[in-house]
């Protein structure tokens, strides 16, 4: 199974999907405030990463493929931010649209010591505007026409790109160019993304959009031939956290238990899962390869702290190890 991460070297997707910057400020907690009962951090370090579609942008890079990232982007300090990551990453950035009426999204995580103790957010999670919308779908026509892509890859984080008319509008090109189509959704436009080729929900996305418990093997099963009939997807995967994932196709279920992992930080997971789900998909791997290998790689970034990519060398590795057990 190692051979097949070379194949993934070459390959072009195109992401769309809500991009943020993923802060920290790291430090310790020795007292608390005297102006109110709180504790003051005593800030050590911060750094900025890039999250949501980004990552997933960052991912395939690490993996060997050429990411083209399709998003809006706020005219903010934020937004020179995001773009500047990106170009210290490598990345294209050339499918970012500014917006002046909306801001960059970012995630500002404070941690004491490894904990992390707050979060703040600034974000609007409003739709895009008409106008918004349009000059986004621009930017994805003109670049589909340039570039022939492997896959595209929408990654949802209901910050208001992924809107209905964008999601149905991407999946018309892609149909019509014969791309296949992966997609990590959320709850809003759970069902809008009809025709795909992936759709990857968590059993939390699975069980609200279906309004079902399906906490039984039997009754998850049931929930997932329900969904991909309403979804009509070609591969439907269930990531589970702890009980791994399960893989659904023509029929046959597919369940790949979780690794043993020294757990540190969930962040991200699911864009690492995506990304390796998305590339095996584009090159027709059979669906247990594509449950084993994206099981594997969620599990590997979960040793690390905050939101970073897979590690291709070491996935490489660990692949190994698997298939020789």
């Amino acid at each position: 199974m190692e051979d097949l991460l070379e194949r993934f070297n070459g390959l072009k997707a195109l992401v769309v999907g809500d991009v943020m910057i993923d802060a920290y400020s790291k430090g310790v907690i020795e007292r608390m405030s005297p102006e109110a009962p709180v504790p003051i951090v005593s800030v050590k370090t911060r750094f900025a990463r890039l999250g949501g579609a980004a990552n997933v942008a960052l991912n395939l890079k690490a993996l060997g493929a050429t990411p083209i990232l399709c998003s809006v982007i706020g005219n903010d300090e934020s937004g020179k931010t995001l773009i500047e990551l990106m170009q210290e990453a490598g990345l294209d950035t050339s499918g970012l649209a500014i917006s002046s009426n909306r801001p960059t999204t970012v995630k500002h995580r404070i941690f004491d010591g490894e904990r992390q103790v707050l979060r703040m957010d600034e974000e609007s999670t409003d739709d895009l505007s008409v106008e918004e919308l349009q000059s986004l779908l621009d930017v994805i026509e003109k670049t589909l026409e340039k570039e022939c892509f492997d896959i595209i890859i929408l990654q949802d984080y209901n910050k208001g790109v992924l809107t209905v008319t964008m999601i149905q509008s991407i999946i018309a090109l892609a149909h019509k160019k014969g791309i296949p189509v992966a997609v990590d959704p959320k709850k809003k436009n759970f069902f809008a993304y009809q025709g795909v080729t992936l759709f990857k929900p968590n059993g939390k996305e699975l069980r609200e959009g279906l309004g079902v418990t399906a906490e039984t093997p039997e009754e998850l099963q049931t929930a997932m031939l329900t969904l991909q009939q309403r979804i009509n997807c070609k591969y439907l995967m269930v990531t589970l956290s702890d009980k791994g994932m399960m893989m659904l196709h023509d029929g046959v279920f597919h369940h790949l238990p979780a690794h043993p992992r020294k757990i540190v930080d969930v962040s991200g997971a699911g864009d690492t899962v995506l990304s390796v789900a998305a590339l095996c998909v584009a090159l027709g791997f059979n669906p247990k390869d594509i449950a084993a290998l994206s099981n594997l790689a969620g599990g590997l970034v979960c040793e690390e702290v905050g939101v970073v990519p897979i590690n291709k060398e070491r996935f490489a590795e660990e692949v190994q190890r698997i298939s020789h057990e």
